[in-house]
């Protein structure tokens, strides 16, 4: 806690998606979770820790008025791909800031504990993800779906957010992604194509992201 204490923490807060595979017209987001909106509960768990200097929201603007009880957000506005959100988040960071914690507004059910384990990982190794050992058998088949190896799935991590990124590696992985016109899935991809290894926390199975009405139930 105390190598935490001595570093500057924005919060980067992915509120942009439209959720179109939900099926709701309003993005799963914003939909109700236990009497408020579920992208506030991760939001209140962050503010509770009082470790960052700034929350930047990306998100449209029609759902800012659901952020109004918050006196010190400042927003963004959604890309096209994750990392075009993600830029223009950072936009918005103070060049005083050491690392930017990177999170999904879908993902409501994360922990204290595990927060506090991945910021000081990301002290120590500049780039850290919360992430659970893979726990079924995967296979990797051709475009007709005939296997063609099973792969052993021992070191294999899902791979979930918050993602907590020093903000000069995260930059500099952006402009090569750019540059190069990489498509990410994940934040720490972007530092692991500079040839930097970021190291994977393990969080919980609980750290869901909510993608179907089945998993808001």
């Amino acid at each position: 806690m105390k190598k935490i204490k001595t570093q500057r923490f924005a919060l980067i807060l992915l509120a942009g998606g439209k959720g179109v595979r939900f099926g709701s017209s309003v993005p799963k987001q914003f939909l109700p979770l236990q009497s408020k909106p579920l992208v506030l509960h991760s939001l209140d768990l962050f503010i509770s820790l009082e470790i960052f200097s700034q929350y930047i929201v990306v998100c449209d603007p029609l759902y800012k008025n659901i952020f109004e009880n918050y006196s010190n957000i400042d927003f963004a506005l959604p890309g096209k791909l994750r990392q075009d959100s993600l830029f223009n988040g950072l936009q918005k960071i103070s060049s005083k800031i050491d690392f930017v914690c990177i999170h999904d507004g879908a993902r409501p059910f994360i922990k204290k504990e595990e927060m506090l384990k991945l910021l000081s990982a990301a002290v120590e190794d500049k780039a850290s993800a919360l992430g659970v050992p893979v726990t079924n058998t995967v296979k990797q088949c051709d475009e007709k779906n005939f296997v063609e190896r099973t792969i052993d799935r021992k070191n294999l991590w899902e791979i979930q957010t918050p993602q907590v990124i020093a903000l000069d590696l995260l930059k500099k992985g952006l402009l090569f992604a750019k540059e190069n016109k990489i498509e990410v899935t994940d934040d720490i991809s972007l530092v692991e194509l500079i040839g930097y290894k970021g190291r994977i926390v393990k969080g919980c199975y609980s750290n869901k992201k909510i993608t179907a009405p089945k998993d808001l139930l």
